[in-house]
């Protein structure tokens, strides 16, 4: 069962509950990317890398996370986002691909998910949509983008399910093997 804090009404957590809430990543940091590799399938080496990423990301104004705890504490799943912003290292690789398809608008005005992972363990559980569900909502911007491997994938699935449509496929990233699709959606997400 999916928990978000001070819902009324519910007794004690139980094993199977999973509570959606604030997650302080910089602290959790090294649970996070455990995830994120068990999730994603990253060696050290990049989850070494990915680290110094993620703590930077945290620097930026508005950026926050979220947590999906289990009820002995453990991280089932997180995601982090921000408002974007033209000048930070995404925007500038994938701003070329949007304005050939006249889609570069999109980098204005939008709440980029950074960073969702779900541990395979806790998948197919409505864990991923609640967490990014979740974050947009508190979004001030009309819009959220985000970045998923250009493949059709669960992930991808979740995303067309909630409003976000592909804006451009086989977008090339520096020291990424394979290519990916930037998306967006207008905000709220669409429910179910």
């Amino acid at each position: 069962m999916l928990r978000f804090p001070g819902q009324p009404g519910q007794g004690p957590l139980t094993p199977d509950d999973i509570v959606i809430g604030p997650l302080d990543l910089a602290t959790r940091i090294d649970e996070a990317l455990n995830v994120q590799a068990v999730a994603f399938g990253l060696g050290a080496d990049e989850i070494a890398v990915r680290r110094q990423i993620v703590l930077r990301h945290l620097t930026f104004p508005g950026a926050r996370a979220l947590g999906a705890t289990t009820a002995d504490g453990r991280l089932a799943g997180f995601v982090y986002g921000m408002p974007n912003d033209r000048a930070h290292w995404w925007s500038t690789v994938v701003e070329p691909y949007l304005r050939g398809r006249g889609q570069d608008g999109w980098l204005d005005d939008s709440f980029v998910i950074t960073e969702l992972h779900v541990h395979p363990d806790f998948q197919n559980r409505g864990v991923g949509r609640a967490l990014i569900t979740t974050i947009t909502d508190s979004a001030a911007e009309p819009r959220s983008i985000l970045s998923a491997i250009d493949k059709e994938s669960p992930a991808r699935g979740l995303y067309r399910s909630l409003g976000y449509e592909d804006l451009v496929v086989r977008v090339l990233f520096p020291s990424a093997p394979k290519p990916y699709v930037v998306m967006g959606a207008p905000l709220p997400l669409r429910r179910r």
